[in-house]
């Protein structure tokens, strides 16, 4: 029952964050997310062994979240000012990316056994990429154009299919799918959640355009002001994506979010611990949430820049 309330209430405030917050704001918010999940990861760590370097952790996801925060405003705004913001993106990103490494490194040098300084280090690092480099991925989506709608399709799929694995694991499981690192999974639900994910991917590209009428009609989207209206009351028509499209989507999105699942899986069993943590009532931890969309974002992301914006790009003739 707890999994469930906690599920009603926080739905609608994902999607009324993804779809109104300005995206300064929204950039906040998924920060804050990112240091709720960094925090639960170190604690992950120190369960396991490690002494990780938490300051300095948080202090490169700030980094990396303001410079992602930069390029992606300049990018949605579509001023003269992009490629400044690029620069300073690229910059600071860079910074991050070269500087991280090598500042664990030789923080790591005062741990004592100096045996325990390159596991520490390593640890910490991870980090990074783990929550950092996934995550900012939520922003620059959003600052595409219809990304949050493209971001939404990706939760929706995850959700499906996390739901039918669950009750389906439940109900029909026989076959373990990992027991080493999750025995509770198993392949039954493992086969139900990537066809559910297939289905309700097919369904939602399908009825893309409703859809987006839906939202429109509620006030969560709008038409932008560069394209031209319809007649039809500003509401423009979205190309249909085939129904193998849909599913290859879907199919990427579920492979993603399972690996993402049993990789936080492996951490916790690793640790000997069953939660990441207890924030949210009946699901654990923040990281216990997120798992699989921390594989399934970086995964949608490089869809949309391999040609599924298309689907999300009204057909129309620019007026400026």
């Amino acid at each position: 029952m707890k999994r469930v309330l906690t599920a009603i209430v926080l739905i609608p405030l994902v999607v009324l964050a993804l779809f109104k917050a300005p995206l300064w704001l929204f950039t906040l918010l998924v920060l804050g997310v990112a240091l709720l999940a960094a925090r639960e990861y170190l604690a992950i760590a120190t369960a396991t062994g490690f002494k990780p370097f938490r300051m300095l952790g948080y202090s490169f996801l700030l980094c990396l979240f303001v410079a992602c925060g930069v390029f992606a405003t300049n990018l949605a705004a579509s001023t003269p000012s992009v490629m400044a913001g690029f620069s300073l993106f690229a910059a600071l990103a860079l910074l991050v990316v070269m500087a991280c490494p090598f500042l664990f490194m030789v923080a790591s040098l005062r741990r004592e056994p100096l045996s325990a300084a390159l596991g520490d280090a390593s640890i910490s690092f991870l980090m990074m990429p783990y929550v950092g480099f996934t995550l900012f991925g939520l922003p620059m989506l959003r600052s595409y154009e219809n990304g949050a709608l493209f971001i939404l399709f990706i939760m929706i799929t995850v959700w499906v299919g996390d739901t039918a694995a669950y009750y389906v694991g439940r109900a029909l499981g026989r076959h373990k799918l990992a027991p080493r690192v999750s025995p509770g999974k198993s392949w039954e639900g493992s086969i139900a959640s990537a066809v559910a994910a297939v289905v309700v991917a097919i369904v939602l590209f399908h009825f893309l355009n409703a859809i987006w009428r839906g939202l429109h009609n509620i006030h969560l989207v709008s038409v932008p002001a560069y394209y031209m209206r319809s007649l039809a009351g500003e509401r423009p028509d979205f190309p249909r994506a085939p129904w193998w499209a849909a599913a290859g989507f879907a199919l990427c999105i579920n492979v993603a979010a399972q690996l993402g699942d049993l990789f936080e899986s492996a951490l916790k069993r690793g640790a000997g611990m069953k939660d990441s943590g207890s924030l949210l009532p009946g699901h654990g931890g923040v990281l216990d949430r997120i798992d699989a969309l921390l594989f399934a974002i970086p995964t949608g992301w490089l869809l949309y820049v391999a040609g599924y914006s298309d689907y999300f790009t009204p057909r129309g003739i620019l007026i400026s």
